[in-house]
């Protein structure tokens, strides 16, 4: 039996379910707000007012199949009802486009959601593209909302992930939003979904591991999948470095296991690295933990030919 809801109920009931969604709430609870929209018929006018299509249309590519697939026969039950009216009106079925964007509530020439479904007679549009330089993109550059799970700390590390897998990209931001939202998710989780010390630590090492130079294989690895969100956050300080840090910090090691073996010398010389002022590869060196245990150790560095001074990590 058909039941009927006004824009007000469906943009509310939108609301509900874009807030559980972004919350990480159970498959339970988002099946509980989409199967009383089963029986509620709809129009074009009310699909474009209230948005609600927007909201349950994110769900088709939900994790739980049970939650994507009934997302999915709402989808295409509110095409029927809108070409179903169309046709009563002028005695043809409104166009394929038409009805996906009043059922999405992207105009005919927008493109589908990242990983959503592709409907039949919809021709695909290149996706929203950041205009900022590479290397200076974030979040508040790409002008990209990252409050999204109604938590402060927990949106604040979204924004972190953003910033870290957008840092030298030509990725779309709506892309690179739903990864970082997928990366803190997995994270939250791996936490006992609280916002400790520990979670908020882990968080910033990843964010510092993302930005790090030389570091492209990482940030691809995790935006592609290759790397999967769960995994991610679980990795190691030494998993997280990319493989030419990996080959340095491999051969200071060896060149400090070395010196250790000369007690005549005073400081341990280096000539793997080179002073960025002079040029010299004659620098000394020390390493030193000088954050949490699963961070980087910052090395010291002096030249012994101009007296530079700097530090890495």
């Amino acid at each position: 039996m058909a039941t009927t809801m006004d824009a007000k109920q469906l943009a509310d009931a939108g609301k509900q379910i874009m807030k559980a969604a972004d919350s990480g709430d159970t498959s339970t609870t988002l099946l509980q707000l989409l199967q009383p929209l089963q029986t509620v018929k709809v129009s074009e006018d009310l699909l474009r007012s209230s948005k609600i299509g927007v909201a349950v249309n994110k769900l088709r590519q939900n994790k739980d199949p049970k939650v994507g697939s009934l997302a999915g026969q709402l989808i295409n039950k509110w095409k029927q009802d809108v070409n179903a009216a169309k046709k009563g009106k002028n005695g043809s079925p409104a166009p394929a486009k038409a009805v996906t964007g009043a059922v999405t509530g992207r105009d005919a020439t927008s493109s589908p959601a990242p990983g959503a479904g592709k409907m039949e007679g919809v021709k695909p549009e290149a996706k929203r593209k950041s205009t900022i330089a590479p290397e200076k993109r974030n979040a508040k550059a790409d002008e990209v909302d990252t409050e999204v799970t109604g938590n402060q700390v927990r949106d604040g590390c979204v924004a972190l992930m953003y910033n870290g897998l957008a840092f030298m990209s030509s990725e779309s931001p709506d892309d690179v939003l739903n990864v970082s939202r997928g990366v803190e998710l997995a994270a939250y989780e791996q936490h006992n979904q609280e916002t400790s010390q520990t979670y908020k630590q882990k968080m910033r090492s990843l964010f510092q591991n993302l930005k790090m130079k030389g570091n492209d294989d990482l940030r691809k690895g995790v935006f592609s999948g290759e790397i999967t969100p769960k995994k991610f956050v679980t990795m190691t300080n030494d998993e997280l470095k990319s493989a030419e840090k990996r080959a340095q910090d491999a051969a200071l090691e060896k060149e400090n296991m070395s010196k250790a073996m000369q007690p005549e010398e005073v400081k341990a010389i280096s000539t793997t690295m080179t002073c960025g002022k002079c040029r010299q590869s004659r620098v000394a060196y020390s390493q030193a933990q000088t954050r949490s245990a699963d961070e980087p150790m910052t090395t010291f560095c002096e030249c012994t030919n101009c007296g530079n001074r700097w530090k890495f990590s």
